[in-house]
Order: C-alpha cells, then structure tokens, then sequence
C-alpha cells in the first residue's frame, strides 16, 4: 500500500513541474494581431524576478513600454499597456493563454468611448 500510494505521490508531483513548464510564460513574444484590416506586429518581453512577472511592450512605432499589472492565474496571462499612435494615448488591455511556446487571446481598448477588441497571436521567439 505504500508502494503505491509513494507511486501515485511521485507522478502527482511529476505532473505538477511538467504543468508548470507548459504556463511559463518568461521570453520574447513576437505578436500579431489585425486592426481595421492591417496586420500589426508587437514584442512582448517577460523577465521572472523572484517570484514577479515583469514585462515590457514595443510596437513599430513606439518603443518599449512597461506593461502594467502583469499577471499569471493557472494558463492565462493579463496586463495592460499604455500605447501611444500619432497625437492618442490609450490603455490596451490584454487577456492571453499560454500553450507552450504560443500564446492566444483578445487585446481590447477604449477609442473614444468604444471599446475594441481584436485578437492576438504571438509565438515565443526565445526564452530569457
């Protein structure tokens, strides 16, 4: 009985690390996403220090920004970033899953008091 019940512990806890392999979100992050019908292109970079997640964003046309609240609850990645185009400033907001080395979700942000959605793909250029 206690063979077993060792067994069952060691694979249980076994599953665990290749679980939290899978969700790991630390790397570059090339992302493309599509807004009125022009394919966009952004790098998502996420460092681990201690036990936070931090992160920066950069599009074509702004360089890099911190992302604001950056979270990661079981497979989903959140944060906001603030971006600038021509004369605007607007928070995009960010809901993303991690599978592996490729993250899908919604990007969503207030342009003048209608809030967009678009959807976002990115893969994992490298791991830091």
């Amino acid at each position: 009985m206690k063979a077993i019940f060792s067994m069952a512990l060691v694979l249980g806890i076994g599953g665990l690390v290749v679980a939290a392999d899978k969700v790991d979100p630390v790397g570059t992050w090339k992302c493309e996403y599509e807004i009125g019908g022009q394919t966009r292109m952004s790098t998502l970079t996420i460092k681990k220090d201690g036990d936070k997640l931090e992160g920066t964003m950069s599009w074509q046309d702004q360089k890099e920004t911190s992302v604001k609240d950056l979270k990661l609850k079981d497979e989903t990645l959140t944060f906001s970033a603030l971006r600038k185009f021509m004369d605007n400033e607007f928070t995009v907001e960010y809901s993303l899953k991690i599978d592996g080395d490729t993250l899908k979700g919604k990007g969503a942000a207030d342009f003048g008091g209608e809030k967009r959605e678009f959807d976002l793909n990115a893969k994992r250029e490298k791991k830091e």
